[in-house]
């Protein structure tokens, strides 16, 4: 069974898909953190998103592995980059990568094997329109910008990077813009998704709200 949950920067994804896999007995896949291993790599790396052979080289090399904490922890080619994949310079790559198709195509792919045959939840910004368009059940989160804003800097200062609440906002409206209109794979709500507005809602609400659809749909 799939679980997809799509969603903007900052709603909530990835801790309430976290804590729902535990409630289910589900595994959690984290896509968004894929995503911003490659991006990792690309700056490590010095890669030149423009030449495809580049792409295809570290692609070809890269290895992700999930499953440990119920999915929260990412290890890239045995190394765990949970730490590394948030930081700032990560965040202001990641949508430029994750807009490269090539990069899309290879990522896509590796996800559908990753959850085959399995009961998972899988989080991202096209899980269920574009991964998992068949998934059993499909949720969208949104929040206002100025809480996505605060949650963003609250986790960043828990990982001693202290940013403006200002420019986080700046940041996640223009991250917005660019998920939401690139060519391949835009952010956008499914149409048999379920909307879960988390603006003022606490974790456990969220998770709640999704396991609560999940078994009354099982039983």
């Amino acid at each position: 069974m799939v679980i997809a949950i799509d969603g903007p920067a900052g709603s909530g994804k990835s801790t309430t898909a976290k804590h729902a896999a535990e409630k289910l007995g589900f595994i959690h896949i984290n896509t968004g953190a894929m995503y911003r291993g490659i991006a990792l790599k690309c700056i490590q790396g010095e890669i030149d998103l423009n030449s495809s052979s580049e792409i295809d080289k570290i692609l070809n090399q890269t290895k992700f592995e999930f499953g440990r904490e119920a999915g929260s922890v990412l290890f890239m080619d045995g190394v765990d980059i949970s730490s590394e994949i948030t930081s700032s310079l990560v965040t202001e790559s990641v949508s430029r990568v994750s807009a490269v198709p090539q990069i899309r195509e290879k990522l896509v792919q590796y996800q559908r094997e990753m959850a085959e045959g399995l009961d998972v939840v899988l989080e991202g910004r096209d899980i269920g329109t574009v991964v998992f368009p068949d998934a059993e059940f499909k949720f969208f989160l949104i929040a206002d910008i100025e809480e996505r804003a605060r949650r963003r800097k609250k986790e960043m200062e828990t990982m001693g990077e202290i940013v403006s609440l200002r420019e986080l906002t700046a940041e996640l409206e223009e991250r917005d813009r660019k998920d939401s209109t690139r060519e391949h794979s835009p952010l956008k709500k499914a149409e048999d998704a379920v909307e879960i507005d988390t603006t003022g809602l606490s974790i456990d609400e969220q998770v709640n709200r999704i396991v609560k659809i999940v078994n009354k749909s099982i039983k």
